[in-house]
């Protein structure tokens, strides 16, 4: 159906989108670099910049430029500085720094992967040599070093729903596979002084697993493996399994195999929990996450995409789970999915 309100598609618009590369080009470049860190001691013309920066001034007057341009800097045409906020987000040294999520979001891996969609759309999945579904894969390390924004509350959401059940047990082992950053079990450690965590993914991830079980006090009770998910033996039985933030990458067949491979090591009435982002049925231009992120998926991943809430019902029952519980927090597109061990 055609809706009346909406606004037409005209050529300023598909200018806009065209240009969005060009505008988180600009970014980057002012991260890689340390343009807003150098400018932090206040306004500065491009040559005192050229100069600390030790880059050609040509190249340094057309970045300032085109900064401004996003309005990222601000220009009186001679010197430029800091746009209002710049410098909470922007300056390395600030608390509030913005900058190594934002370089992840506009990874070199997205760029290859997006910039070939079109023939990811005719294979009907990646075409990267090296892709989301490589071992040892590059931008698990960014992600595991630097965890989005939208993680930690998800992770709180997850230890607080586990409340009523996991409080008072003797004992919670704890098996969290594709681990990465490993905060959603350390999180749930960290509220119980009985959980005992499991992390399990690929070596070159799990260095930085390890630093932020240490940075929150549970690395005595965490035990690293590294391993491919649907290979390394799992041993077990477990209380709570986790898996957050990867069955998108398979297809529903693939992502049944593995919850099939937790079920086996799950305890009889014991829990398992799933983060992703799914689809939930809606007009996608009023929930474009998913639709978008399923995109990626399709130029990362050979069969993955967002899946459906009612396709994690089914191979949630297929392997031997209960009917799943949605939780999920105002404006976060990650979705937490808990189901009991039948």
């Amino acid at each position: 159906m055609t809706e009346t309100n909406v606004s037409a598609v005209d050529e300023f618009t598909l200018m806009n989108m065209a240009q969005a590369v060009r505008r988180a080009g600009v970014l980057c470049a002012g991260l890689d670099l340390d343009v807003f860190d150098t400018m932090a001691a206040g306004p500065a013309d491009p040559e005192t910049i050229a100069a600390q920066l030790g880059a050609p001034l040509r190249g340094i007057r057309v970045l300032l430029r085109a900064l401004a341009a996003i309005r990222l800097l601000q220009t009186d045409g001679e010197r430029f500085w800091l746009s209002p906020g710049a410098d909470r987000v922007l300056v390395r040294s600030s608390p509030g720094y913005f900058g190594d999520l934002l370089r992840l979001a506009v990874s070199r891996y997205e760029w290859e992967a997006m910039g070939r969609l079109s023939e990811a759309v005719r294979q009907g999945g990646t075409v990267l040599d090296t892709n989301a579904e490589t071992p040892g894969y590059g931008f698990w390390e960014d992600l595991a070093r630097n965890p989005t924004p939208h993680t930690p509350p998800v992770a709180d959401l997850l230890a607080e729903t586990l409340a009523p059940w996991a409080t008072g047990r003797e004992r919670l082992d704890i098996l969290d596979v594709a681990c990465g950053h490993g905060l959603y079990g350390y999180t749930v450690a960290q509220r119980y002084p009985q959980a005992r965590v499991r992390s399990v993914d690929w070596a070159n991830v799990l260095e930085y697993s390890r630093g932020h079980a240490e940075r929150l006090g549970v690395l005595d009770r965490v035990e690293l493996t590294p391993g491919d998910m649907f290979e390394v033996p799992l041993d077990g039985p477990y209380d709570l399994s986790l898996i957050t933030n990867v069955l998108h990458h398979f297809s529903p067949e693939r992502a049944g195999e593995m919850l099939s491979r937790l079920a086996q090591v799950t305890r009889p009435g014991g829990r398992i929990g799933i983060v992703a982002i799914t689809a939930d049925g809606r007009d996608p231009a009023s929930d474009p996450v998913p639709h978008l992120f399923a995109a990626l998926m399709l130029g990362l991943t050979h069969e993955g995409e967002s899946h459906p809430l009612e396709t994690y019902q089914d191979i949630l029952a297929g392997a031997g789970f209960g009917e799943p519980r949605l939780h999920q927090l105002p404006g976060v597109p990650l979705r937490l999915l808990l189901a009991e061990r039948i």
